[in-house]
């Protein structure tokens, strides 16, 4: 009898991720409101990076990411060798769980929490604990109840995806001083730039010695097809996780593309207000229509309707108009549509849409 390799335990039983759709059958000019891209696109001195690296292409890039370390911690007030880079933030959160994840140790995340968290942890070997959200709202204690001696990780996205809530920073304290010691807290910050003043747990990270945070160039930075992201933590975890980290994880159009967009601080600005006054008029068009959301402190808003059939009959029609939304079953929002804030010509097509649903509806 010929054999074939076997995986670890746990591996058949990973979902894989699904993106948002890109592509629209029969529709060219398809609106991709599915997967929280900036409608402004990637700023201009990122752009002539990736031109002045075309010449070095057959060169290694740095193994240290020193130029790219360097400038994330000018920018956000950090120590450089605190910072670690990866292919975005998830593959910072891949490490995390090889580092201090495996068997026989448990991974928490939250009921409506990146599926990415689950991914990693069962991965990794560990056994992904989900615990409920409030409201669809994480919560601290909620959290607290489900950690055990088992416990080595706990992830919270703060905004969180697919939700967009936010818990205010005396709550994601308690929960960092509740914690037993040997638990690590990661705060992933993908949406901490779309919150003014939002230094995405960075004081924490500081204060204590079980406090990681994450962050990504792919979204207010526009850079999603690049792939690059980041994370901040306490001397003794980032040892850990450059202990697992490939040496060139990151190539130099990455590293220098990156460099040059996290330097330009216009472009956050520009792109933070322009998000906040889409955003504000497409949650409030919606909800004249009798189409809800929790206020959102990201770039999307989470769309609520009366059931799943309502949530797919709106689906139809976005489809039907050309307009790809993200469909959130997987993350148990069954009757919601995740809808991500366009220009403002986007966000206009999404309400008129929507009034046509509602107008069919009658």
């Amino acid at each position: 009898m010929t054999r074939t390799p076997v995986p670890r335990s746990g591996i058949d039983r990973i979902a894989p991720y699904r993106g948002g759709e890109s592509r629209l059958e029969g529709r060219s000019d398809a609106l991709k409101l599915s997967s929280n891209e900036n409608p402004l696109g990637t700023p201009e001195a990122a752009k002539a990076a990736w031109l002045e690296v075309a010449g070095e292409l057959h060169r290694y890039p740095s193994d240290d990411h020193a130029g790219l370390r360097h400038a994330i911690a000018e920018v956000h007030g950090l120590n450089p060798d605190l910072v670690i880079c990866g292919a975005g933030s998830d593959e910072v959160i891949s490490f995390l769980c090889q580092a201090y994840g495996g068997e026989g140790t448990e991974v928490i995340h939250t009921e409506h929490g990146f599926s990415m968290y689950r991914i990693s942890a069962m991965a990794s070997g560990a056994a992904p604990v989900e615990v409920p959200e409030v409201e669809r709202q994480v919560a601290v204690d909620c959290i607290l109840d489900g950690v055990t001696d088992r416990t080595r990780l706990v992830f919270v996205a703060n905004p969180a995806n697919p939700t967009g809530t936010m818990i205010d920073a005396s709550e994601v304290s308690r929960l960092a001083e509740a914690l037993p010691s040997h638990v690590l807290l990661v705060l992933d910050g993908a949406y901490a730039e779309y919150v003014e003043g939002f230094d995405g747990g960075r004081a924490l990270v500081e204060a204590r010695e079980n406090v990681v945070m994450t962050r990504t160039f792919s979204k207010i930075y526009g850079l999603g097809g690049l792939r690059v992201g980041w994370g901040y933590g306490p001397a003794h975890v980032i040892s850990n996780l450059n202990r697992v980290r490939g040496p060139f994880n990151l190539s130099t159009v990455q590293l220098s593309v990156a460099e040059a967009a996290v330097r330009d601080r216009n472009w956050v600005r520009r792109c933070f207000k322009e998000n906040a006054a889409c955003r504000e008029w497409l949650s409030r068009s919606l909800a004249e229509l009798g189409v809800l959301s929790d206020p959102s402190s990201a770039n999307f808003i989470l769309a609520r309707f009366r059931d799943e059939e309502e949530a797919n009959a709106c689906d139809a029609v976005f489809r039907e108009a050309g307009i790809l939304v993200r469909k959130v079953r997987g993350y148990k929002l069954p009757d919601c549509l995740r809808i991500t804030v366009g220009s403002e010509s986007d966000c206009r097509r999404v309400v008129e849409s929507a009034r046509r649903f509602r107008e069919a509806q009658k």
